[in-house]
């Protein structure tokens, strides 16, 4: 994977337009954070991390919502990595994260809409793309057994 981060100037980690759109969230609220997140996929559709802040931003709200966005990650993500893909997507590798992040908020996103078999054949396919599992899936797996509803 590459992460794309429009606007990034690599020198200037102040650049980061993820986090200045988190902090608008902090400031403003979700709307306000929306529109700059919306703002980078504007710049360049592949912009994933944007997608996972996004989920983030309504997962609790409206995770509807939240799941489109995710589902817009995933998809574009998987695209990248092209028909047939067998390899692993490591967390330790850092352009991975926007897609691994991506991947576990539509898990959460579908579980908590109480679509539990998607919601667990998606993180069963995280721990296939990332087997050190550094998000947890393997206990969402284990909550989604012992039978409980994801929110």
């Amino acid at each position: 994977m590459e992460q794309i981060l429009p606007g990034l100037d690599p020198q200037d980690m102040d650049s980061d337009p993820i986090l200045k759109a988190m902090a608008v969230n902090d400031e403003a609220g979700p709307h306000a954070a929306t529109e700059k997140l919306m703002d980078l996929l504007r710049a360049d559709l592949r912009c994933l991390d944007a997608y996972a802040h996004l989920g983030y931003l309504w997962l609790e709200k409206v995770p509807r919502a939240a799941q489109r966005f995710y589902a817009a990650g995933v998809g574009i993500g998987e695209l990248s990595l092209g028909d047939g893909f067998r390899d692993l997507l490591p967390w330790s590798l850092i352009d991975n994260r926007p897609f691994l992040r991506c991947f576990h908020g539509y898990g959460l996103s579908l579980w908590r809409l109480h679509k539990v078999e998607e919601a667990r054949a998606g993180f069963e396919r995280m721990l296939w793309l990332n087997p050190t599992d550094n998000q947890g899936a393997r206990f969402h797996l284990a909550d989604i057994a012992a039978g409980q509803t994801g929110g």
